[in-house]
């Protein structure tokens, strides 16, 4: 049986570019942190609430898209998001004549609330191209690109955005006279503003060949009651200790990359174009180790693997927090959390969903809002950072994965227990 029909060959092909389309919004917005900082001499504080506007903007599209789809079809899902994608995206030139960083935050929670309503949509809209026997398959091969998405969005945001950036720091920016000052912002604000409203056609391109290709309606029938299923999922302790431990991982993993180009600039001694180099290091280990804890799957339990992953990652970061000044011993440990933070969203995923039957779609969607970790704990990471240093901020995803950690070992010892059946 073949894992993608004829038929379907189109469209699934333009909805698996959407899994490399979000996946470069993600990683570019990582970058954009260090590009605030520079250019408008902000604190590590004002530039996480890029963050905040993101990940808080899945918070919010996540549930309403799930509500959406139910209500009208998968293809109306994405190009919805498309739309939203798009207008975010191009909003960033009315941000830039404006050198408005409250309307470039706007600009950012569109954006991401287009990506959160394609992320909830392409999944499933995916599975229900072809036989649900090869289901799994077609996801796998789709989720394949978000990683290169990853991958593709810091390339572009290093030569497109961070090699734009004056190397002035903040202390000559304010010696210089207010007409110097603006032509130099004026600059690299037209770099950050001309790559993100070039997605933006890119998006709004792909949107029209989907209106005018014929794509499977394909919608989500469940006419479930939803507060009913949260009610069932309430008393899930297993789901909801994976909503909470999703939360914290998320947080985690916004919290190491926010601040990766900011460490390594610190460590290395390097400006920003060249220190997302690590970044990007970082990206294709944690896209490897997706590979390698899949494989190392077929023989080891996923919860006994999260726990050791997490357990490493714990420590670590803890290397990272202590270890400041030693150059490439803290990078190495930088680079190492990202490798086990890898199989962590996808397995604690699965996990709180086992078991929860008809309710897994509202559940999934719960999943997804967890995503508001990393909205609310760069905030803290930054704070941290101005109060003390970078180094001693890396205490924040360090509990957090002791959170993940907790998680694993209650699921771990959930699986050793004797089911009625045997006893």
């Amino acid at each position: 049986m073949k894992t993608i029909e004829k038929k379907y060959l189109v469209p699934f092909s333009l909805v698996t570019l959407l899994f490399l389309l979000w996946g470069m919004a993600n990683n570019m917005t990582d970058t954009l942190l260090s590009a605030f900082k520079r250019i408008m001499s902000m604190t590590d504080t004002q530039t996480s609430l890029i963050q905040f506007a993101f990940y808080g903007s899945y918070f919010c599209f996540a549930l309403p898209a799930a509500l959406f789809i139910r209500k009208y079809s998968y293809k109306s899902g994405v190009i919805l998001g498309l739309v939203l994608y798009a207008a975010g995206a191009i909003l960033f030139f009315p941000a830039s004549r404006a050198a408005s960083y409250a309307f470039y935050l706007i600009a950012i929670y569109i954006l991401a609330g287009g990506c959160s309503i394609l992320e909830t949509t392409a999944n499933p809209y995916i599975l229900s191209m072809g036989s649900p026997e090869t289901a799994t398959r077609r996801l796998n091969i789709a989720q394949a690109f978000n990683p290169l998405g990853s991958i593709t969005g810091i390339l572009m945001s290093q030569f497109f955005i961070l090699s734009q950036l004056s190397s002035a720091t903040a202390s000559d920016r304010a010696a210089m006279s207010a007409a110097d000052l603006s032509a130099m912002q004026s600059h690299e604000l037209n770099a950050i503003t001309g790559t993100y409203m070039t997605l933006g056609f890119v998006l709004l391109v792909i949107m029209v060949v989907m209106l005018l290709v014929r794509m499977p309606e394909g919608s989500d029938n469940s006419h479930d009651s939803v507060l009913d299923s949260f009610k069932r999922l309430i008393k899930n302790k297993k789901y909801v200790f994976g909503v909470v431990a999703q939360f914290f991982y998320v947080g985690a993993q916004i919290c190491v990359w926010s601040f990766t180009i900011r460490i390594v600039m610190q460590e290395l001694g390097l400006l920003e174009a060249d220190a997302a180099t690590i970044y990007l290091f970082s990206i294709i280990g944690f896209s490897a180790a997706r590979f390698i804890f899949t494989w190392l799957m077929k023989w080891i339990q996923p919860s006994r693997l999260l726990l050791w992953a997490a357990a490493a990652d714990i420590v670590l970061c803890l290397i990272v927090a202590l270890c400041s000044g030693t150059g490439a011993v803290c990078i190495a440990a930088l680079i190492g959390v990202s490798f086990f933070m890898s199989l962590m969203f996808p397995t604690i995923y699965g996990i709180a969903l086992e078991n929860v039957g008809a309710d897994a779609k509202i559940g999934a969607s719960g999943l997804i809002m967890a995503i508001l970790g990393g909205a609310l704990l760069p905030p803290l990471q930054g704070a941290i950072s101005d109060a003390t240093n970078i180094n001693i901020s890396y205490l924040v995803p360090m509990v957090c994965f002791v959170v993940v950690l907790m998680f694993a070992i209650s699921v771990n010892r959930s699986n050793k227990r004797p089911s009625l059946k045997s006893i």
